[in-house]
């Protein structure tokens, strides 16, 4: 058999008088998206089978029969074919679908976590906009159906697009979800004695286009039109799922996912999806020396002075955390091979967990591939976080306090060590045993790279800004080196990349290009950033500026 792609075939169509070319099989929905033209739909989703149910998408096609619409996510593109989505007899069926869909529809926008980003009130503002002829009372359902562990329904919101039960059963391959009844009763439900406890059923919410579906973690929490998203990764795993970090006034308040077909297609698991309340729970806001509260400038003039006692020394241990992004590790391997001189760091890090054999992975660390490159890059020999448990060092520097081991046990072999610097964002036990704490940015509140197991090289976003006295881990390195009389000096992320990436190996990141912004935009189902609805800036409703310190840079 031949290794040679055949060459994809074009359709000739035209969408609302404007040419267009689409290959074959293009249904008329993704193929009016090519010359900006939108057809509204519920049901239809690039990821999931076609339902061709909620009838909103309804368009006129040049080849069907004189009189009849079709369905623009089911029917296929065909050559010359002329597709009209504004005519009237168009405009009369999105009207008439709206309607029925909000007859029995509650109205409890105002009290509904979908606001701001639901389908149904975009809709209705732009092909509806006409009063309810109901003079009967509503069927009242089920308000707090709960579902799982994770999710609740609102049965009376839900208008039977079956997103979520085609997901459950065609891409979790989970299906406990079903319609029950008949018209106006049909619900979506369980079936009997099952739950949705699956890993990835935080992803009906974000498939739900209206308010029925809701997690648990942020209900009543944010309004979605105050929200700044911001492109992100997930740090949870490996795998590097693409995100939005959704954050207002400094606090992250969800992550959703963002298209990537090469990483995490449409989706991300619930382990990933919650693993945002560590950017700001339990964090480690300034420096410390003895377990007392001081200036940044001092602890680190302590902890360059301890540690420069034992450069050179084999007493002395570098140890990265993998949770770090490339820069941080880059920088951080510098500081260890010039500055310290040591010819030898430790990986530390989350420990493994259970995975699947769709997103999950076991390593729940985001960078071992770039811990693993930065160290090569420098002539550094990697060894476990179990061989250093073994030794007895008299200091330590951690960078980053994640450890794949009992925390307290970890804290009560560090106290054997006579000095002890942790770059920490969390305050864990592990780093209430240092000595000298230097706090330490999340990869929300600065920029860099995260390299997954496929060594697929990824750049995040600064989100938010930085907590406190927190910088990244590539600071901290440079002002350490700076202590310790070397001249190195980063001013941000890219320049810390730009400088130390000549020492990777040739082509070890493939075509990575740093500079390039990652994209913003999704397929279908994922709503515009968050609103200007006073003319401040996105997000920020108290203007808060994103500054540092005189004399310090920005993590």
């Amino acid at each position: 058999m031949s290794d040679e792609k055949k060459p994809v075939q074009m359709v000739n169509v035209t969408v609302d008088g404007k040419a267009t070319s689409v290959p074959a099989g293009t249904n008329l929905i993704e193929a009016a998206k090519t010359v900006g033209v939108e057809i509204p739909h519920y049901c239809y989703h690039a990821g999931l089978s076609i339902a061709a149910n909620c009838r909103m998408c309804m368009v006129e096609v040049s080849n069907a029969p004189p009189g009849k619409l079709v369905p623009g996510c089911q029917i296929p593109v065909a050559e010359g074919q002329k597709i009209t989505t504004d005519s009237p007899r168009v405009k009369d069926q999105q009207r008439a679908v709206q309607e029925f869909l909000l007859l029995h529809h509650p109205v409890d926008c105002a009290i509904c976590d979908q606001a701001g980003e639901c389908r149904l009130q975009d809709y209705y503002q732009e092909y509806d906009f006409k009063p309810s002829r109901l003079d009967s009372a509503k069927w009242l359902k089920n308000k707090r159906k709960d579902l799982g562990p994770l999710i609740v329904l609102d049965q009376e919101r839900c208008i039977m697009c079956t997103r979520c039960v085609r997901f459950m059963a065609e891409v979790a391959e989970e299906p406990v979800l079903g319609v029950f009844g008949r018209g106006t009763r049909e619900v979506i439900d369980t079936f009997p004695g099952k739950v949705l406890d699956s890993n990835y059923s935080g992803n009906v919410v974000d498939l739900c286009p209206v308010g029925a579906l809701l997690n648990k973690d942020n209900r009543f929490r944010a309004r979605s039109y105050f929200l700044t998203a911001t492109p992100s990764l997930c740090s949870g795993c490996s795998r590097g799922c693409n995100t939005f970090l959704d954050h207002f006034q400094g606090v992250p308040y969800r992550y959703r996912p963002r298209e990537n077909q090469d990483v995490n297609q449409f989706w991300m698991c619930d382990t990933g999806r919650l693993s945002y309340h560590g950017l700001y729970e339990n964090r480690v806001h300034e420096a410390s020396v003895g377990g007392k509260v001081r200036p940044a400038g001092e602890a680190l003039d302590a902890a360059a002075r301890q540690l420069g006692e034992l450069a050179g020394s084999k007493q002395l241990t570098v140890v990265v955390s993998p949770v770090l992004s490339l820069e941080d590790a880059l920088a951080v391997m510098l500081l260890a091979k010039e500055g310290l001189k040591v010819s030898e760091v430790f990986v530390s890090g989350r420990a493994n967990d259970a995975g699947d054999d769709f997103l999950l992975r076991e390593d729940r660390n985001p960078n071992r591939k770039g811990v693993e490159l930065a160290a090569a890059a420098f002539g550094l020999a990697l060894r476990s976080f179990a061989d250093l448990t073994k030794t007895r060092p008299q200091g330590v520097l951690l960078a980053g306090v994640d450890v794949p081991a009992d925390e307290a046990s970890v804290a009560s072999w560090l106290a054997g060590a006579k000095t002890v610097v942790a770059l920490a964002a969390n305050d864990t036990p592990v780093a209430k045993a240092a000595g000298v704490v230097l706090p330490l940015a999340t990869h929300a509140e600065g920029d860099g790279t995260f390299v997954s197991f496929e060594g697929r090289a990824q750049r995040f976003l600064p989100a938010i800004p930085a907590v406190g006295a927190s910088r990244a881990a590539w600071h901290w390195a440079a002002a350490l080196l700076g202590e310790l009389g070397f001249s190195h000096r980063f001013a941000s992320a890219g320049e810390a990349f730009a400088e130390l990436s000549k020492r990777l190996p040739a082509g070890a990141l493939g075509d990575f290009d740093w500079t390039k912004v990652p994209r913003t935009m999704t397929k279908g189902v994922t709503p515009l950033t968050g609103g200007t609805v006073d003319g401040r800036p996105p997000g920020w409703r108290e203007l808060i500026p994103l500054r540092t310190p005189a004399g310090t840079s920005a993590a």
